[in-house]
C-alpha cells in the first residue's frame, strides 16, 4: 500500500491510500478519486515528505513535514474536518428520510409488532407507522414476511 498526498483543482489537500502507483493512475484516469470537500475529480499528487528508515530495527520515523491544513469547510455539526463530502451528504439525506417517516407516519411505541402484525393479517387498516421493537420481535416480524426497517440513526442522534 502507498500513502500520497493529493490535491484538487482548488488547491484542497487530502490524503488517500493506493494499492500501488498503477492503481492511482488508473482511479484517477476513470475519475474514481475526487476531492472530499468539493467533489473535483481533477486531482494531482501534491509534494510528499519521505518517510525515513533508521538503520536499526528498520524502525519508520514520522514524516518531516509538518501535516496539511484542515479544509476551511468544516461541517457545523461538531464532525471531523475530514468526514469526507458524501458522508455527510448521506447523513443529510438519511436525517431527511427520518425526518419525513416521523412527520407522515404515526408512532406507536411498544405496540409496533402487534400493530404491524395487525396491519399486514388484515385485521387493521394499512397506515405508515414507526415504534420500538427489540431485535428478536424484528427478526420474527421479518421471518413472518412483514416488511419493516430500522429508522436511521446517526451519530449526533445519540448525545
Amino acid at each position: 500500500m502507498i500513502r500520497y498526498s493529493l490535491r484538487c483543482e482548488r488547491d484542497h489537500t487530502f490524503e488517500s491510500w493506493f494499492q500501488d502507483s498503477s492503481a492511482y493512475e488508473s482511479q484517477v484516469k476513470r475519475k474514481l478519486v475526487s476531492c472530499p470537500v468539493c467533489d473535483s475529480v481533477k486531482i494531482e499528487k501534491a509534494i510528499m515528505a519521505p518517510r525515513i528508515v533508521g538503520k536499526k530495527g528498520r524502525e519508520r520515523a514520522e514524516p518531516v513535514a509538518p501535516p496539511a491544513p484542515a479544509p476551511a469547510e468544516a461541517p457545523a455539526t461538531g464532525s471531523t474536518p475530514l468526514m469526507m463530502a458524501q458522508e455527510r451528504e448521506l447523513r443529510a439525506k438519511l436525517k431527511e428520510l427520518r425526518d419525513h417517516i416521523v412527520k407522515n407516519a404515526d408512532n406507536v411505541g411498544e405496540r409496533f409488532p402487534n400493530e404491524a402484525r395487525a396491519m399486514h393479517y388484515g385485521d387493521k387498516e394499512h397506515r405508515p407507522i414507526y415504534g420500538e421493537a427489540s431485535p428478536d420481535e424484528a427478526k420474527a416480524l421479518v421471518d413472518e414476511g412483514i416488511e419493516v426497517s430500522p429508522l436511521p440513526v446517526l451519530p449526533e442522534d445519540r448525545n
